[in-house]
Order: structure tokens, then C-alpha cells, then sequence
């Protein structure tokens, strides 16, 4: 039996308080979809009576009943005989969870615009023959590698010395991915006493792989245009976070990069609270303009804690990811690494080892120069058939973060569907609700689908911002897909 909670009809004035009164059941409907839709209202409420609800917003009774069939027939709320109205989304309980969560393996025509992975560079099928002809060698070994085969250790430690901050390789613990990696620092440095601090919008796998120690979340709002520091000094002092999820460069979602003054100032802040920065640096390898490197985080604040991943800047399939942490953690660190897996394949490693001690950076020029000219084909068939969405063009990094002229953006994702796109809304990267104002758009795929991606967004918006969400079928020769 599913367990709902039940709102008060206060509670829900308070809530869609100023809601638009002409007419005011369209005004209330609309106010409780952003609220439903951006999580503030949870998935499986219910929602207080019809009678409750007309004294506390003193409304008639008819507002409020054709605003709860608005809500039913736009598949935002479920009527149960005897029981009550309770809050739905459309396309079901998936839509309460993260999109981003599942990426698909998806045909008939639809374009996958919810996971933000790049294919293959070229030559890297090479790369694994090389790796496959040093595989012999290793055969007679146990294979087990719990912080990481030892050229590898050194060969990533390389990368951090190369970036100006020097690492030994016993610092560094290889993993089967970057998500991996979060994890373990959250098992092994944050308690079920320990406040996390993360903010929002943030990656939103890397929520649960924070807490898996049981650290209690406490986000943080992060302003479209760069990071409110006082707003964090604030926080940081009223909770006193243990750990701090940190992304400085190319923000996922928003592809920010956080200013050399910040980085310090923000640094100064958790060494002054004896909070342990967690920087991911995923995207820190894409830059796709003209932009000088950062300084690492973690060079100035020296109780960071970095988390790195192969699989972003080179190829999803390639699962390493790495944790480059100061000496005195690195013992705590491996006991939780052991105590979640003994390493990751040896082939794996002598591929990573090979890309890191060749010319990577050829490699990465091609992923870089794809990923610029997807991203300028992106923005401009943005400006061409949604020129009312705004956006900054990220300098690096594989998304756009769109705010969209209203809130919309879960609905928006049901429609996208229907049209043959699958979307992750805003919402899905709000650890603690909100954001249906916003949609994250990559720009991992090829050109010419991303154009016309964005010309099947923009024919599923009019039908959103028309009223006719919902109501109308899938369209010929595209099957409706969920993403479980």
C-alpha cells in the first residue's frame, strides 16, 4: 500500500498565495501544477478537501472543484472514491524521480536528451588493443587493486602535479566511475550526524552517493549568475556542514566556473568551519573556449577532497573514475573503498594508463571540437524556435541550463515525449524541490539532431504553454518512452 501524506488546506493557502484570479479556478489549477511539478508538493499528497480548501482561500466551491478536475484531467492529480484527491505527475511515479538518473538505450526516432554523455573519441578501439596486448602479463596476479594499479596511481597523481598541485601517487584511489568515488567519500567521512551541504541546482546522482554514509542534506541555492558567497558563508555557519560538494568548473547543470576571488573567499569560508571541501571535477578537461584554467580548489583549500572521472571528457564506457585526497585521509578512504568493492578491471586501468601517458590531449581536442560546434548548433536552433528561453552559452563543459518564460518544465518533459525527446526538467536537479522554470539541455549529440531536437521541443512547448498538455497522442511512428 503506498504511504501519502496529506496537506493541510493552511498549509496549501499559504502556498499558492497571490495565485492569478481570472478566472480563479485556471489561477489555482496553474499554481498547484508549478507546485506539484517542481516538487514542493510531493508525489502521492493528498490534497485537503474541496470544502477545507474553499474557507482557507475564500473561494467558492466551484473554484476549487474545477481546479482539482484541471488537475485530474492534465494527469497532475488522481480522484480515489472514499478517499480523497492525491497528487499524480504525468507519465506516473517516474516523473518523481531523476531522469538523469537512467540513461537509455533508446530507437524508433527519439532523441535522448537526458543523459549528457559524449560517444567514443576516435582511436580509442586502438587504445584497447594496446591495453589487450599488455593484458598477458597481468594474468598471473590476483587483480585485485583496491586503490588502484600503481602506474595508474601515478599517471593521474601526474595530471594533478601538471595542473600545479603536487600529489603523490599514493594519494590517489582509482574507482569504477566518478559516482563511485562520491560515494565512498560520503561512507567514509560523513555520519548519520554529519550535515552535507549541496547545492542547487547539483548533479543529482551525486546527492544520494554523498549521503551514503547517512550525512543529512542541506542544500544551498545557487544563483544563475555565479555563487552567492554570502549566502553560503550564512548557511555554512547556521548548519555546519562536515562535507561541501563543490563544482567549480563547468557546473553540472549550469556550467558556471567559479572566479578566482570566490574560489578563494570560498575556500578561506570551510577551512574557517573546519568543513571538507568534495570538488568534482567531471567537466574541469572540457573548456570549449579561450578560457585559462582555474586553480585547482583544492590547492587552496588543502583538506579538499578532489573527484575526478575518465568517463565524462573521454567515454562513458570507459567506467574510472579517481579520488585525489590529502595523506591523512587516504587511510579512511581505502577502508570504505574496501568495504564497497576490491577495484575495478585491470583492462580498464592499462586503457586509462595508456590515454593518460600518450597524447591525451589530442584526444581531447576532438571531444572538444565536437562538442563546440554541437554546442553553437544548440544555441543557435534555440534562438531560432524558442527565442523567449534564456541561457548563457557555457564556455566548457556538455549542457545548456534553460529558464524557461514560465514554469513548465516537468510538463514540458511529458510532451517532449509525445514529440519524440526525452528531457530531464529542473526539477530533477533540485535535491529538496523546485526549479520547473528550468530545463537542462546537452549538447553531447550530433548536430544535426540536436537542431532537430529543439524543433520538436519547440512544437511540445505550444502545446504545454497552450493548455493542451496531456490531451493529445503520440505522434506517428514515435512510441512514447520511459525512462525507468
Amino acid at each position: 500500500m503506498e504511504q501519502s501524506t496529506a496537506l493541510t488546506a493552511a498549509r496549501l493557502a499559504t502556498l499558492v498565495a497571490g495565485f492569478d484570479r481570472s478566472p480563479a479556478y485556471v489561477g489555482l489549477a496553474d499554481a498547484l501544477r508549478e507546485l506539484i511539478g517542481d516538487g514542493r508538493i510531493g508525489y502521492g499528497t493528498r490534497l485537503p478537501s474541496e470544502r477545507d480548501l474553499t474557507e482557507a482561500l475564500g473561494v467558492s466551491r466551484t473554484t476549487v472543484t474545477r481546479a482539482y478536475a484541471v488537475l485530474r484531467d492534465s494527469s497532475y492529480a488522481q480522484a480515489r472514491q472514499g478517499a480523497g484527491t492525491f497528487t499524480r505527475l504525468p507519465g506516473g511515479r517516474t516523473r518523481a524521480l531523476d531522469r538523469a538518473l537512467w540513461p537509455s538505450d533508446v530507437g524508433n526516432g527519439v532523441i535522448d536528451l537526458v543523459c549528457a554523455a559524449a560517444t567514443a573519441p576516435p582511436g580509442i578501439a586502438a587504445v584497447y588493443a594496446e591495453a589487450a596486448a599488455d593484458l598477458p602479463a597481468h594474468l598471473g596476479g590476483h587483480g585485485y587493486f583496491p586503490a588502484g594499479m600503481p602506474d595508474l596511481q601515478a599517471a593521474i597523481a601526474a595530471t594533478y602535479d601538471a595542473r600545479g598541485l603536487p600529489t603523490a601517487p599514493e594519494q590517489i584511489l582509482v574507482t569504477p566511475g566518478a559516482l563511485a568515488a562520491t560515494a565512498v567519500v560520503g561512507s567514509a567521512l560523513a555520519g548519520p550526524r554529519d550535515r552535507v551541504l549541496m547545492e542547487s541546482p547539483t548533479y543529482p546522482n551525486a546527492v544520494q552517493a554523498l549521503r551514503a554514509g547517512g550525512g543529512r542534506l542541506t542544500t544551498i541555492a545557487l544563483d544563475p549568475h555565479g555563487w552567492d558567497l554570502d549566502a553560503v558563508t550564512a548557511t555554512v555557519a547556521r548548519h555546519r556542514p562536515r562535507l561541501v560538494h563543490v563544482m567549480p568548473d563547468f557546473h553540472n547543470p549550469t556550467g558556471l566556473v567559479m572566479s578566482e576571488p570566490d574560489r578563494e573567499r570560498y575556500a578561506d569560508l570551510l577551512a574557517r568551519h573546519g568543513a571538507v571541501a568534495v570538488v568534482d571535477e567531471a567537466h574541469h578537461l572540457l573548456p570549449l573556449d579561450d578560457e585559462v584554467a582555474g586553480t585547482p580548489f583544492a590547492s587552496l583549500a588543502r583538506d579538499a577532497v578532489c573527484v575526478g572521472s575518465a568517463s565524462k571528457c573521454i567515454w562513458g564506457g570507459l567506467r574510472l573514475g579517481w579520488i585525489r585526497a590529502p595523506h591523512a585521509l587516504v587511510d579512511r578512504l581505502t577502508r570504505a573503498r574496501v568495504g564497497l568493492d576490491l577495484g575495478v578491471p585491470v583492462l580498464e586501468q592499462l586503457v586509462l594508463t595508456r590515454l593518460l601517458t600518450g597524447d591525451l590531449e589530442a584526444v581531447l581536442r576532438g571531444q572538444r571540437a565536437r562538442l563546440r560546434e554541437q554546442r553553437d548548433a544548440l544555441a543557435g536552433a534555440l534562438a531560432e524556435h524558442l527565442p523567449d528561453w534564456e541561457f548563457r552559452p557555457p564556455t566548457g563543459g556538455m549542457a545548456l541550463w534553460c529558464h524557461l518564460p514560465v514554469a513548465g518544465a516537468t510538463a514540458l518533459s511529458t510532451e517532449a515525449e509525445r514529440h519524440g525527446v526525452l528531457l530531464a526538467p529542473g526539477p530533477s536537479f533540485a535535491p529538496e524541490g523546485g526549479l520547473d522554470r528550468y530545463v537542462r539541455l546537452p549538447y553531447a549529440i550530433a548536430a544535426p539532431q540536436l537542431v532537430e531536437a529543439v524543433r520538436r521541443i519547440a512544437d511540445a512547448w505550444t502545446v504545454v504553454t497552450s493548455g493542451r498538455a496531456g490531451r493529445r497522442p503520440a505522434v506517428p511512428g514515435s512510441d512514447p518512452v520511459l525512462v525507468a
